[in-house]
């Protein structure tokens, strides 16, 4: 196979260093990276060689300058702020270039359908990172459900990734650039929850404010008490730094590790023709911008016993 050529947006981002061992790790080649931030350099490690720009418009001209030079880049991979990745997205495929993007493909559904009609006119293709349908024990539940149709299942879903102040300063502490806590960290869990068990019949948002969220999904046969955070204050023992739980029918479904390679397998299956393409990729955006705008219930019954916990004020208002 003939190695692949890739672009990057968003090279000083948290994400970014698996986007570079993934291009690596299936044999591609990183040739030009945009970050207006110039700590990069996680590239010495994968691409030393690859050339870097702080400004769109000189990563813009250079990669015109490769297109028309016959030095073809075949992917742009997005890892940009979560705002921008419909901007970059847009750039990508009118450069003729296939598009990997990070979660969330964009914040809002209508951005979508503007992006399949650019897809259709460019003939480019666009796939996003969902990287929780290629964990084995999400495979290995779907394949339960799937396989039970009748059954019922109860799940509570907690994941706690606490954040320090940088957080609330940065573009992932403003709603509209980041989605907020829900769409920021909730993203994937969002996405397999509807890949497992469908359309929900019922959503409601019981918390959500800058560093938790909590609400209740309902399903033909489930039902989902979900439970997000960024505050540590939140974690269940001061021995853990993160915590990440799914109880079904009240057995605790393990899943905290067999992250490291996700993105590897993830670029893989595109590269092979099974990515995650835009119709896949809705349901998931509708949801967290269902819940994004919701009125929020209060806790109820039904809420997640760490929305209990005394909410600190937002650090700088």
């Amino acid at each position: 196979m003939q190695k692949k050529t890739y672009a990057l947006c968003g090279a000083a981002g948290y994400v970014a260093p698996r986007h570079l061992k993934a291009i690596r790790d299936n044999s591609g080649e990183l040739v030009a990276a945009l970050d207006p931030n110039d700590s990069v350099g996680v590239i010495d490690s994968y691409f030393p060689q690859a050339a870097f720009f702080t400004e769109f418009e000189r990563f813009d001209r250079h990669v015109d300058k490769l297109q028309r030079s016959g030095n073809k880049i075949d992917y742009l991979s997005v890892c940009s702020p979560n705002y921008l990745h419909d901007a970059h997205i847009r750039f990508g495929l009118r450069n003729h270039m296939d598009v990997i993007c990070e979660k969330p493909l964009v914040l809002n559904p209508w951005n979508v359908d503007a992006l399949a009609e650019l897809e259709a006119q460019t003939g480019n293709r666009i796939f996003t990172i969902l990287q929780l349908r290629l964990h084995p024990t999400i495979l290995e539940l779907r394949k339960r459900v799937l396989e039970s149709p009748q059954e019922f299942f109860e799940i509570d879903l907690t994941y706690i990734t606490p954040r320090g102040m940088w957080y609330h300063a940065s573009w992932k502490g403003d709603i509209s650039k980041s989605g907020g806590v829900a769409t920021n960290i909730g993203v994937h869990f969002f996405d397999v929850l509807l890949w497992i068990f469908g359309s929900p019949k019922q959503s409601q948002v019981h918390l959500h404010n800058h560093d938790r969220a909590a609400g209740l999904l309902e399903f033909e046969n489930a039902r989902v008490r979900w439970f997000l955070s960024i505050d540590s204050d939140c974690l269940p023992n001061s021995a853990v730094s993160t915590f990440r739980s799914m109880r079904v029918n009240g057995e605790e479904v393990e899943f905290s590790d067999g992250f490291a390679d996700l993105h590897t397998l993830s670029y893989r299956e595109i590269l092979a023709g099974n990515g995650f393409n835009l119709s896949e990729s809705k349901p998931a955006i509708e949801l967290i911008h269902s819940i994004r705008n919701s009125e929020v219930l209060g806790c109820s019954g039904n809420h997640h016993p760490f929305a209990e916990l005394p909410l600190k004020p937002h650090p700088f208002l």
